[in-house]
């Protein structure tokens, strides 16, 4: 009976740590996209762990921080006219967007090494949680790895789409897994699915998943102010540039038109998906759940529209993205009800 209560007082615990890192993990994507969108992410030119915690003090250590910024081909070729007050406004978005990944990774071993310590950790559920640092620890790594390039490793003026939307999708990794991981330690029953409503679910959750990759390399080739009409292409149902002779196939990563289009057709399949998910199970168990999912896209979708239109201003932008993380949330959940049985769900701790 002791031991139980110890197991009971455990989970919840983990959770609430589970639910900390989750919204931390939010809120860094969100960091990440104002510090995108407002061009920032070049302003740091070096990857120090720990003496880059602490931000230029005093005027000789910002003109240095600053002069470092002009070697590179943004500020050369794009930035020129920049004053040092401008500079240290995108240093300060990106010096923030680092600063809270190192607070995410001292709340994630923090953590883990109490929970260690009080004797609330299995191998299984050690060897889970050590996963989720070291995927925390991997997405540091390939942050500065897509900083790179944008400041020397190729001649981009900005960071390279694809290793953005790798860093960008890796967060996504880490925030489903972490979703994941709270769900197998509660207590909720999953639902008494038929095999279809597993694979619409996991087909679901495969295709907002490479949605938002999609949006990612749109993000990094500022293509959604490229065709701002809907639901055509400058009057075109398929952009008459979605292959372009210099780019070939790498048009579908690279192509302003082709990631725009891609990300427009991704949206209306999973839309529709969604939909008559929502329609084959009308009156049958797990459409509540499909249901909220439908709903989340349709919302999604409509503000997509909305900040397409406008021009993809930086206040819908940053709305649009946190709406997209919320959805792979739902996905994730759906796909988890629907591989588990009538019985409880647990995790020995």
């Amino acid at each position: 009976m002791r031991q139980a209560a110890k197991s009971e007082i455990a989970a919840v615990w983990i959770r609430r740590w589970l639910i900390l890192i989750a919204l931390m993990v939010y809120a860094m994507i969100l960091i990440g996209g104002m510090t995108r969108l407002t061009d920032s992410g070049l302003s740091i030119t070096e990857w120090d762990p720990i003496s880059g915690a602490l931000p230029p003090l005093g005027a000789d250590a910002w003109a240095e921080e600053f002069a470092k910024y002009q070697q590179t081909a943004e500020f050369q070729q794009q930035n020129y006219n920049m004053s040092l007050a401008e500079f240290q406004y995108i240093y300060w978005w990106e010096w923030g967007h680092r600063l809270f990944g190192r607070l995410i990774g001292l709340v994630a071993i923090g953590g883990f090494i109490w929970f260690l310590a009080k004797g609330w950790l299995d191998r299984a559920l050690m060897t889970r949680l050590l996963a989720l640092i070291a995927l925390g620890g991997l997405q540091g790594a390939i942050g500065w790895w897509m900083v790179s390039s944008g400041i020397g490793e190729t001649d981009r003026l900005d960071v390279a789409p694809y290793r953005l939307a790798t860093h960008f999708v890796l967060a996504l990794v880490i925030i489903g897994y972490t979703v994941w991981l709270w769900l197998d330690l509660g207590k909720r029953d999953g639902l008494a699915a038929p095999d279809a409503l597993r694979r619409v679910s996991g087909v679901l959750l495969a295709l907002v998943f490479v949605q938002m990759a999609s949006g990612a390399l749109v993000a990094g080739l500022d293509a959604g102010r490229t065709y701002t009409d809907w639901p055509l292409m400058a009057g075109e149902l398929v952009p008459s540039h979605y292959f372009t002779a210099d780019l070939g196939i790498r048009s579908l990563f690279e192509g302003r038109e082709a990631t725009q289009f891609n990300h427009r057709i991704f949206a209306y399949a999973i839309w529709l998906l969604a939909l008559g998910a929502v329609a084959w199970r009308w009156g049958k168990e797990g459409v509540r759940e499909v249901a909220t999912m439908a709903t989340l896209v349709t919302l999604q979708a409509a503000w997509g529209i909305h900040t397409l239109v406008n021009g993809a201003p930086l206040e819908l932008a940053i709305v649009h993205q946190a709406l997209g993380v919320v959805v792979f949330i739902a996905a994730v959940r759906l796909v988890w009800l629907t591989a588990r049985s009538r019985t409880p769900s647990a995790v020995s701790v």
